[in-house]
């Protein structure tokens, strides 16, 4: 997203819920509103149509509830639950949506989840990376081009790397590299024995696993979450329950 402004979608079956986001929306410069929908059909609709970034999403709406339309999006947009309903928020964190803000929503909350796309999205100021992949020589490592200079990362040393949108986070046991790169790209010449994709946002480092369970895993001291698609994949892989 960097420079350019999000592009967002509203769905809630309520209008005077649709219209408090809009006027949130309009009093931050970087959000773009596309359109506002009263129920997931309509949703579906402007998804086809549109490119959407963010999706303020409510859940209880009539026929199909937020949480149903959201497993259903393959890939999905970044998601923030809208909702007047405490306990939705586990089915949330499963489905990996960003924040789960709880009705009647002040601006000042609202702009801390915003805050949150943000972080997600945006690079460290004055990063240009690019990847060389040397594992198809038989070389541990690949090459992060930092600076103008190209840093060797041993595979060995990778705890995770995290989907910054277009970006990632690499994330090792001394440093933290953010790399001009979908995690698509990265996760595709990474060895399939080393390395296991837990998450629509992280892949992890088996061999630097501490602990583990269906939600969450353990490496060195960081938790990284299991997303609800990525459970059976991560339940053959490491073999729990």
């Amino acid at each position: 997203m960097n420079n350019q402004k999000i592009r967002c979608l509203v769905v809630d079956d309520e209008p005077l819920a649709r219209d408090v986001i809009e006027n949130f929306i309009s009093r931050i410069d970087n959000l773009e509103l596309i359109a506002k929908c009263s129920s997931a059909h309509e949703a579906f609709n402007v998804l086809h149509k549109e490119d959407i970034d963010l999706i303020f999403l409510d859940i209880q709406m009539p026929e199909i509830t937020g949480i149903e339309f959201l497993k259903d999006l393959s890939p999905a947009p970044t998601v923030i639950f809208t909702t007047a309903y405490k306990d939705h928020a586990i089915d949330a964190y499963n489905l990996d949506a960003i924040d789960y803000l709880l009705k009647p929503i002040e601006f000042s909350r609202f702009l801390k989840s915003v805050n949150k796309v943000y972080r997600q999205s945006k690079p460290i100021q004055g990063t240009h990376t690019e990847v060389q992949n040397n594992i198809s020589e038989n070389k541990p490592y690949i090459y992060l081009k930092v600076l103008k200079k190209m840093q060797k990362i041993y595979l060995k040393d990778i705890l995770y790397i995290e989907s910054l949108k277009s970006y990632i986070k690499v994330k090792t046991t001394t440093k933290e590299i953010i790399a001009h790169r979908p995690i698509s790209a990265i996760e595709s010449i990474l060895p399939i024995d080393k390395f296991l994709r837990v998450h629509r946002s992280f892949l992890i480092s088996v061999d630097h696993i501490d602990a583990f369970s269906p939600i969450e895993i353990e490496l060195k001291g960081n938790k990284v979450p299991v997303g609800r698609k990525y459970k059976e994949a991560v339940k053959e892989a490491l073999g729990y329950f």
